[in-house]
């Protein structure tokens, strides 16, 4: 069983409650848009860190973190890249793969906008976790936890991030 938390689109923001909310967590990860290596660094001291760049992020993230990150953890097949749309809507870039060898678990982030969906079709559970940072047009900033428990997802959290 691993417990993960989950943000996007901190565009280099950094909160302090970020460590009061993942401490309980695994691993944290972070999928794209996150604005300065530093707000990487950052919360890879809280917890390990994974994460894929976004359409906001330099080469400093480029190089560092992939554009896509594909990989398998307590026997769920886990996808995350920053744009990538959603059930119904996926990104063209993701169609042909998405299709082809869906992921148990697809993770984006880019729309601001927190969703999550299962796809039936492809038997797939996506979360976009919504805006951690203060750039855009978003209300309300987001972040979300949850468990892995031998492929099966739980005990889902959205944490809305109130300004103090």
């Amino acid at each position: 069983m691993v417990r993960i938390g989950l943000l996007s689109d901190t565009h280099a923001w950094w909160d302090d409650r970020y460590e009061k909310y993942f401490a309980g967590c695994d691993e944290i990860w972070h999928a794209g848009d996150i604005g300065s290596l530093d707000i990487a660094e950052r919360l890879d001291v809280i917890k390990p860190l994974r994460a894929v760049y976004g359409n906001i992020d330099g080469q400093e993230i480029r190089i560092r973190y992939p554009k896509h990150l594909r990989f398998t953890i307590e026997g769920a097949d886990v996808w995350m890249t920053h744009i990538g749309g959603y059930p119904g809507r996926y990104a063209q870039e993701v169609i042909p793969e998405i299709y082809h060898h869906p992921p148990t678990l697809f993770i984006t982030g880019h729309s601001h906008i927190l969703k999550v969906l299962y796809d039936k079709t492809l038997r797939c559970l996506h979360i976009n976790p919504g805006a951690a940072g203060k750039y855009g047009f978003h209300k309300q900033r987001t972040l979300v936890r949850f468990t892995i428990d031998k492929g099966e997802f739980k005990d889902l959290e959205v944490i809305e991030l109130n300004d103090k």
